[in-house]
């Protein structure tokens, strides 16, 4: 039988697929596939062009822009939409030729195929361009419809559940009671919850339970010591200037600001304002000044030798990439000397915003902690024995001033009465009014009158107590003014003194800039940051906020919402974030109980070998946060449970237990760290000191302080083990639990080591485990037995004083115990 022969079209069809397969670009334009060009395409573009076809113009090469559509669709047969056949770009990422192949052979760049194709695609199908997602203007998303609305215990849910639906996942049901508490109370205090807390939670049955430890926790004074701690890594805070000599400063009264305002929940916008502007508010108050000491917290060079001026713009170009960082999430410092090669920033926009802080009476000079300008900080006590001492001041110079003009030498007829002819220098002192005298020409006039010497050294000694009470006095940097504003120049190369044209004060001209009505100084600044067209802050800050409750931001770059950092991964939840922050008054503590009261905060953390497969790190969001905490919640931790935590709040750095010689061998011998003793050593990590060149021991991964830092660190190296298992603070802490847990609880050693298990991971062990512990217990109890005078060692570790009416082998024993269980993976992580 003959087979039939195939239709004409059929034959014309298969002579048609064989063509296209032939030629990529007419393959990849007969099958587009749906593009976005701000996902897909700009990408590709920023990691292999947008160096040699970017902003830059001095690097731009071909004079040919890639990085705006007026540059690469406006040029002629650059990108011809819906032709990708006659594109030079298409023609140059395919051709075979070695010189005109794009990126170039050097440039150690290449496309995939994949990427190639979707580049033919985005313009056969126009060539759409968008600006990128975080320039977008900000508006309200509507929450997403879910199939299982009863897994929505908010807007939050609503975005997460709808993207895990659309993946086929099912999200983790609800962490158990005793998880969740812990979670929280770490997430919101940097603390355990206490016994107590524990049976509070565990005993209310009704619906509102974890709402109401929400409410607790947001009310303690504890929450804003906890998210003091970001904004001091972001704010570099640190007690020293930093480089080589490290000298000391004293900013810790604007730390106190920041835990006070955090505290109080003062709204975000005010607590921009105050910190950008504060000084310049009307009536400014010494804590609007205080404020200020944000834009001082920067390193200062000021070693010997070192130019003024030069140190001064390098102080001013810190403040600019600070806020830069921590306000727009962009990377600033390239613009110091080009434009940004993938941002839409100019060296302009750079020296723009420098303008705004460049009028401040600074001037680089000197290398102390206190440099002008800056504010007396006194408490109300202070403030008193400071009115006292004046009152004194004033007594003894109008003793002076009455027997003065007894002698005819008042000020009001500077001529002495007597006949004796007195020295020029006397009598240049006496026509002084009695007011105005120094201390040195006090010294002066009593040496020379015997007769009211008396009088002379009542003065003296009081304006000398008056001096030394104020020189106790902390003095803090702010920021000021100057009547006339300095010139500000665009620097070649950065270099303080290669002057170019000059700038005035100005946001960046592409991020929606509305400043027609605003003062041309920080003020103006501060208000355009928080301007309803910014794009930027609320998405920012917010993105920052979900990072403090899961580990990672909904950005995984938070320093980086450009071109070259990540893409959001639910973008519609984070503009829905963005815009309930704003439009509620920017209340921080109200955005924080949305996301922590959620249904996708509170999911079991545990993940599923199907769930590791698919989304093994929880980008999707179907299981709730764990993650080792950082090493200062960690010492926190220990100090709590043990309960030798000190929870006074502020105050000067404290110096806790630290090796010896680690200062003397950064500082080559120059400064020795003095320890504290007493409660001081038992503060929190907050308030411990942090020499700038060499920061505390225990913070093994803690951000350095010397530049603006947004990103945690999430650690698991062997310095954390090492610190837990040897350092002073934790031994002592393992020590203080063991007595706590003996003191408080039966003598049973099943009894004491369920409670300590249980004060450490705030759940009851389970039998199997409860029957590890008991095995080491006497294990370790018949080797102290066998030598106890290790036992003794390690009771006598830490200053703190021990209950001595317990029986050092049984006090050993539990310390060793409690210090296995201070290094459980469950107890140094939030799960």
């Amino acid at each position: 039988m003959t087979e039939p022969k195939p239709p004409l079209f059929c034959v014309a069809l298969f002579l048609l697929l064989i063509l296209y397969a032939a030629d990529p670009i007419l393959t990849a334009a007969a099958t587009p596939s749906p593009i976005d060009f701000d996902r897909d395409i700009r990408p590709i573009l920023a990691d292999n062009c947008f160096h040699c076809h970017g902003a830059d113009e001095a690097k731009r090469e071909a004079d040919l822009r890639l990085d705006s559509r007026e540059g690469a669709i406006d040029q002629a047969n650059v990108i011809v939409p819906e032709v990708p056949e006659e594109s030079l770009l298409i023609e140059r990422i395919f051709t075979d030729d070695p010189d005109q192949i794009m990126p170039p052979a050097d440039s150690k760049l290449s496309l995939t195929e994949k990427q190639k194709q979707m580049l033919v695609d985005w313009v056969s199908t126009g060539a759409e361009w968008q600006p990128h997602w975080s320039l977008v203007p900000l508006s309200r998303p509507t929450p997403p419809t879910v199939i299982h609305t009863d897994r929505v215990r908010n807007e939050i849910d609503s975005f997460i559940l709808a993207r895990l639906e659309s993946e086929h996942l099912e999200p983790a049901g609800s962490a158990s009671r005793e998880r969740l508490l812990r979670r929280v109370t770490l997430d919101l205090t940097g603390l355990p919850p206490t016994l107590e807390e524990m049976d509070a939670f565990l005993t209310d049955k009704s619906d509102s339970a974890y709402e109401k430890v929400v409410d607790r926790l947001l009310a303690s004074p504890r929450y804003g010591e906890r998210m003091a701690w970001n904004w001091l890594d972001a704010a570099r805070y640190a007690d020293t200037n930093g480089y080589q000599g490290d000298p000391e400063r004293t900013m810790w009264p604007w730390r106190d600001w920041v835990i006070r305002a955090m505290n109080a929940n003062m709204p975000f916008d005010q607590f921009t304002t105050e910190q950008i502007a504060g000084d310049l508010l009307p009536n400014a108050t010494l804590e609007n000044q205080i404020a200020t000491g944000f834009n001082r917290n920067n390193m200062h060079n000021g070693e010997g030798g070192r130019i003024a001026e030069e140190s001064r713009v390098e102080n001013v170009m810190d403040r600019v990439e600070t806020v830069g960082a921590v306000w727009l999430g962009l990377t600033l410092s390239c613009c110091r000397c080009h434009n940004h090669k993938y941002d839409p920033l100019s060296m302009r926009d750079y020296y723009s915003l420098f303008a705004y802080f460049n009028n401040t009476s600074e001037t680089g000079a000197g290398r102390s902690g206190q440099m002008e300008p800056t504010v007396t900080v006194t408490t109300e006590d202070e403030d008193r024995h400071m009115e006292e001492l004046a009152l004194g001041i004033r007594k003894a110079r109008e003793d002076v001033a009455t027997w003065e003009a007894k002698q005819g030498r008042a000020h009001e007829d500077p001529k002495p009465s007597s006949t004796a002819k007195l020295p020029p220098e006397i009598q240049k002192i006496l026509d002084l009014d009695v007011e105005k005298r120094s201390g040195a020409q006090i010294t002066t006039l009593r040496e020379h009158f015997e007769d009211y010497a008396k009088s002379l050294t009542a003065l003296e000694k009081a304006i000398a107590k008056r001096n030394r009470f104020a020189a106790t006095l902390p003095r803090v940097m702010v920021m000021d003014e100057l009547a006339s504003p300095r010139e500000t120049f665009l620097l070649t190369r950065g270099i303080y003194n290669k002057r170019e044209e000059s700038v005035t004060p100005a946001v960046p001209t592409n991020l929606s800039p509305d400043q027609k009505d605003a003062p041309p100084n920080r003020m103006g600044l501060a208000h355009w940051l928080l301007a309803k067209d910014n794009p930027l802050t609320a998405r920012v800050i917010m993105n920052r906020y979900w990072q403090i409750f899961f580990g990672k931001g909904l950005v995984d770059t938070p320093e980086d919402f450009g071109a070259q950092g990540t893409r959001p991964s639910h973008p519609e939840l984070l503009d829905w974030l963005a815009c309930e922050f704003r439009e509620s008054g920017w209340d921080v503590k109200y955005v924080h109980r949305l996301i922590v009261t959620s249904a996708t905060y509170r999911q079991d953390s545990r993940i599923t070998p199907e769930l590791r497969a698919q989304d093994p790190n929880n980008l999707l969001l179907a299981r709730g946060p764990r993650h080792r905490i950082p090493s200062w919640m960690i010492r926190d931790q220990a100090l709590a449970l043990s309960g030798l935590l000190r929870d006074t709040i502020g105050g000067p750095s404290v110096k806790p237990y630290q090796p010896d010689n680690v200062w003397a061998e950064a500082t080559f011998g120059k400064k020795k760290y003095v320890q504290d003793h007493d409660d001081k050593l038992y503060r929190r990590s907050l308030y411990t000191y942090w020499r700038r060149i060499v920061g505390p021991t225990m913070f093994f991964d803690a951000a350095k302080r010397q530049t603006c830092n947004v990103k945690s660190s999430i650690t698991n190296t062997p310095l954390h083990a090492l610190t837990v298992l040897n350092d002073i603070t934790f031994i002592e802490a393992a020590r203080a639990l063991a007595q706590r847990v003996m003191q408080d609880e039966a003598s049973e050693p099943t009894v004491r080591l369920a409670s300590a298990f249980r004060r450490t991971t705030a759940r009851y062990p389970r039998e199997d485990e409860l029957a590890i512990l008991l095995d080491r217990f006497h294990t370790v109890r018949d080797q102290f037995a066998a030598e106890p005078q290790i036992a003794k060692d390690l009771l006598a570790c830490g200053e703190s004083a021990r209950d001595e009416s317990l029986d050092p082998i049984e006090h050993a024993t539990y310390t060793a115990i409690c210090s296995l269980l201070l290094n459980l993976d469950e107890t140094l992580t939030k799960e």
